[in-house]
């Protein structure tokens, strides 16, 4: 390999690093209308009238839209959501929409905006939700579900039989189950019981949701650009609300200023919608206060566990039962939280349940592994209390019990090639574990966990061309927000036999780029990078051929080095790419162009393991924890660009602490959100982060991926909260059992509960 395995600097580095890269909010366009939402004020409320009146008076106000302006749509999801009507049903929901000549305007009409409403019961909380007298959230029943759930990872997995729900706010109940639980639990040395919490977190992404819809002046449909993770769902969303065909929908994915599961489909539909009503285009550019209110945060979560092992270290039983709360539509994501929590290890005996509730609160989204932070938060919580009471090795149980490729999964379903086991290997055997001891004695603890996702798939396409200035062109569509057209441009050179900066990467839109899925779900580099080697490899034969006719002589006896395709062993006989494709692309020219496409359906999962070690100092007076190092340990199949990969681990874990001490959406008993700005949302900052921050590559190369490669975006902040706890317990035998482990909790812990 000459490019893959090279760390190389990202495409886009330079631009950003300038400043000149131009994001959504960045664009203007003739006759541009800056649109400003109204939103509720109250979780739960009836909407007796709106009164727009003294807003449209404004100057510089083209509009106010509310819902008698709009199509009466059934809402199944956010995107279908669009304006209240009869209800707004989490503080935040948009009730009208101000369009203005600019912001400023825009955002005094909101001001002026009067809507009456009367104020209804409001469910809050998981246990309000699965009252049996509780509120219904949907009095007419529940809408559809998610299907942005398959776009990472929890697609295509049975839910097992289906309960009949005990509330009107619960849906979505699964359970998986194998063996005798009892038998399991008499055959235990040790068995612990824990009840844990996680709070809801905001992905926190630096770029607020952004877009811009221009519709065609002919009446030919509209360009769209928005800040998305996945131009195809907005294209296949605003066809859909605005009954349009979908060549009509032109989505455009301008740079991502971070989006980490949350930057699918929005307000795209319903500004959409305004942009044909009017004719001109319309910008909205939330706010951050927008953002924490009404976006589409992480969910909270109630899980209960119990497990049970032998002294000499087999795992014997483990039964969950897990609560979650979606907000005000469910996510279809209870079976994936079920197989994260109970597959990563073989107990013989094992029930995993659990069932979604829907609250008055906004919809939850993805957010890097969706589910799996909370899973092993309790997962590796628990084994790390069973192998202390049974004084085994942290690692070597873990290692005992360690899945492996073909064993089962909480689903039944066998597990794909995967590097867990040597993950935890090189966990076992860094310094950092070994000289573990050393750190116990000057005042700070040890922990350590594992953390697995699953992997997405989905079908892709791409194309390469051979340009005049002997240059490739790799062609996909994909939105690259972490360096994946990096990766691709080194897939494609590698396959191709050109050196990397000689390759470069166009991301087209929705109506002329070939198909790819959403970036998300640690897929983007598994499911694209085999139609890019595909292409290539095909660009590469087209090229070979052409050059064949020049030497008179078999294609298999030529190669492509230094930018020229020479016969093998005889350097002097060689003609440059470029002049190759100049006759290819000239007038009365006689060869056609190459151009070589590539297809893949990726159907089999390719699993990322992640084991992490933390060491922490605990201030017994304070509660306060400081991480003062931590070591990430990943199975990358085969690093395309070891320097994303590093960085990927790096944010992963980063985020990961965040989850563990800080991050919180928190809300008061009615509902009203309490930390709704970033003066209130506590975010780790530099000073918050490890003194040291080591990565360590692992490479098991899938079966499937391209040159190996699995993804790596989602594994890093898996097994950080997890890790960090244990640590914490290690150093004052504190156990917390809810996220945020902030300074009061952990205090609680140590005065055991009370």
């Amino acid at each position: 390999m000459t490019a893959i395995g090279t760390p190389t600097k990202l495409l886009e580095g330079g631009p950003k690093v300038k400043g000149s890269l131009r994001f959504c909010g960045d664009l203007d366009r003739p006759g541009l209308l800056h649109a400003r939402l109204v939103t509720s004020p109250h979780a739960h409320a009836e909407v007796l009238g709106i009164d727009t009146a003294a807003a449209e008076t404004l100057p510089g106000v083209a509009a106010v839209i509310t819902a008698a302006d709009l199509p009466p749509l059934p809402p199944s999801n956010r995107a279908t959501l669009l304006l209240a009507r009869e209800r707004a049903i989490f503080v935040g929901h948009p009730v009208a929409l101000v369009l203005a000549e600019n912001e400023a305007a825009a955002a005094d009409a909101a001001d002026a905006v009067a809507v009456d409403y009367r104020p209804l019961d409001a469910v809050v909380t998981i246990e309000q939700a699965e009252a049996l007298d509780a509120p219904a959230v949907w009095p007419d029943g529940l809408p559809g579900q998610s299907e942005e759930a398959a776009a990472h990872g929890a697609g295509d997995v049975s839910e097992g039989e289906e309960a009949v729900a005990s509330s009107p706010n619960v849906t979505n109940r699964m359970r998986f189950e194998r063996g005798d639980l009892e038998r399991g639990y008499a055959e235990a040395d040790a068995v612990v019981e824990r009840v844990f919490r996680t709070a809801s977190v905001h992905q926190s992404y630096i770029e607020p949701h952004a877009s811009l819809i221009d519709p065609d002046p002919m009446g030919n449909g509209m360009t769209v650009y928005s800040s998305t993770q996945a131009p195809f769902f907005i294209r296949d969303a605003i066809a859909g609300v605005l009954g349009m065909p979908q060549d009509q929908v032109k989505v455009i994915g301008t740079p991502v200023g971070g989006g980490f599961g949350a930057k699918f489909v929005l307000y795209e539909p319903l500004l959409a919608l305004a942009a044909v009503q009017h004719q001109r285009p319309v910008r909205l550019v939330m706010t951050r206060t927008e953002e924490m209110l009404a976006a589409t945060p992480a969910p909270s979560t109630r899980i209960t566990i119990r497990a049970g092992a032998k002294r000499s270290g087999e795992l014997t039983a483990l039964e969950a039962d897990l609560a979650i709360d979606c907000g005000c539509f469910p996510s279809s994501m209870t079976a994936l939280a079920g197989i994260l929590l109970g597959s990563s290890y073989q107990t013989p005996n094992q029930a995993v349940g659990g069932f979604e509730v829907t609250t008055n609160k906004p919809s939850v989204g993805a957010y890097r592994a969706p589910l799996a932070p909370q899973a092993a938060f309790v997962v590796e919580t628990v084994l790390d209390q069973l192998a202390s009471e049974l004084d085994l090795d942290p690692v070597e149980f873990r290692l005992k019990n360690a899945s492996e490729k073909g064993n089962p999964m909480a689903s039944g379903m066998p597990w794909a090639g995967m590097g867990q086991r040597q993950v935890l290997e090189a966990l076992r055997d860094h310094p950092a574990w070994q000289n573990r001891e050393q750190a116990r004695a000057e005042g700070r603890g040890i922990g350590i966990a594992l953390g697995a996702w699953p992997g997405g798939t989905e079908p892709a396409s791409a194309a390469c061309a051979l340009q005049t200035d002997g240059t490739l062109k790799v062609h996909i569509s994909t939105a690259d927000i972490n360096g994946t057209n990096t990766s691709m441009a080194l897939m494609a050179a590698e396959a191709f036999g050109l050196d990397p900066d000689k390759v470069t990467v166009a991301t087209g839109d929705t109506s002329s780029g070939p198909y790819a899925g959403a970036s998300g779900g640690s897929k983007t580099i598994y499911t694209v990078g085999p139609p890019v080697i595909q292409a290539a490899q095909e660009a590469r034969r087209q090229t070979l051929e052409l050059a064949a006719e020049t030497f008179e002589a078999d294609p298999e006896d030529l190669e492509i080095v230094d930018g020229a395709v020479q016969v093998k062993g005889s350097p002097d006989k060689s003609i440059p790419l470029r002049k190759i494709a100049q006759r290819t692309m000239r007038f009365g020219g006689r060869q056609a162009p190459v151009f070589g496409h590539g297809r893949h359906a990726q159907t089999s999962q390719a699993p990322g393991f992640c084991a992490q070690l933390a060491e922490v100092s605990v201030d017994r007076e304070t509660g306060r924890v400081d991480v003062d190092r931590v070591v990430v340990i990943q199975d990358c199949g085969r690093a395309i660009n070891p320097a994303a990969v590093e960085g990927q681990m790096m944010g992963g874990a980063l985020q990961g602490i965040g989850w563990a001490l800080y991050e919180e959406m928190a809300y008061s008993e009615d509902g009203q959100l309490l930390t709704a700005t970033l003066n209130d949302y506590a975010l780790p900052h530099s000073a918050q982060s490890p003194a040291e921050l080591e990565t360590v590559l692992v490479e098991v190369p899938s079966d499937h991926g391209p040159f190996g490669a699995r993804g790596v975006g989602e594994p890093p902040v898996v097994p950080t909260a997890a890790a960090v706890a244990n640590a914490i317990a290690d150093a004052c035998g504190a156990r917390p059992t809810e996220l945020p482990m902030t300074p009061p909790r952990v205090l609680q812990a140590l005065n055991g509960g009370a």
